[in-house]
């Protein structure tokens, strides 16, 4: 099998990838993968198989908390539930993650414009997992005017799908965040006072 050809060869892949490489403990039903990758059912299980196939992910059972009902009442079980994880005894596996991850899918000026529709955006500064800032206070905030945190949330959940892992995010009203600086906050000092990317900087704030 030729093992590079196979495995970027479909953008589906890759994001699958993404997802077992940056959360490498988790252990993914199929369901769960559709919904946090934002591909199909079916293009879904075709990858894990494949992937399977190569040696990338293996099979895993965990216990795992699931509602179940009887009658009128639902209560929480513990119960066995089937998946698949990250092999970490895939021989090329610092390599791929290396390669993976360092090919950002999304640029600052793809990012900068998926939150045009959020409100009237004066600062968005990105850290954390963007960075390679693990103890970073957020990977994404974003301060303005009218802020939706609604539309936020979903330009993120979009943003997760392509970065494959869960983003962490701060937004602040202008005025809001202007005081904060003011008294010096300490959660908006720890996003100022250490790395981060300002992809919009209207307020001009150090």
């Amino acid at each position: 099998m030729d093992f590079l050809g196979t495995l970027f060869s479909s953008q589906v892949r890759v994001k699958i990838l993404r997802l077992f490489l940056l959360n490498p403990t988790e252990v993914f039903q199929t369901e769960d993968i559709t919904t946090k990758s934002k591909v199909k059912l079916p293009d879904a299980r075709k990858e894990v198989n494949l992937l399977k196939k190569i040696g990338v992910i293996e099979n895993k059972t965990v216990l795992k908390e699931v509602e179940i009902k009887r009658g009128t009442k639902k209560t929480i079980e513990k119960k066995k539930v089937a998946g698949f994880q990250l092999n970490a005894s895939f021989p090329f596996l610092i390599p791929l993650k290396n390669l993976i991850i360092s090919e950002t899918p999304l640029n600052r000026d793809e990012i900068s414009k998926r939150f045009r529709t959020v409100g009237k955006v004066k600062f968005l500064a990105l850290s954390g997992m963007f960075l390679d800032e693990p103890e970073a206070r957020v990977d994404v905030f974003i301060v303005g005017d009218n802020l939706n945190r609604k539309l936020i949330e979903n330009v993120l959940r979009s943003i997760e799908a392509e970065v494959g892992k869960e983003l962490s995010y701060g937004a602040l009203e202008t005025a809001e965040f202007l005081y904060r600086i003011s008294v010096y906050d300490k959660f908006v000092r720890d996003i100022l006072d250490f790395r981060h990317d300002r992809v919009i900087d209207k307020l001009g704030v150090v």
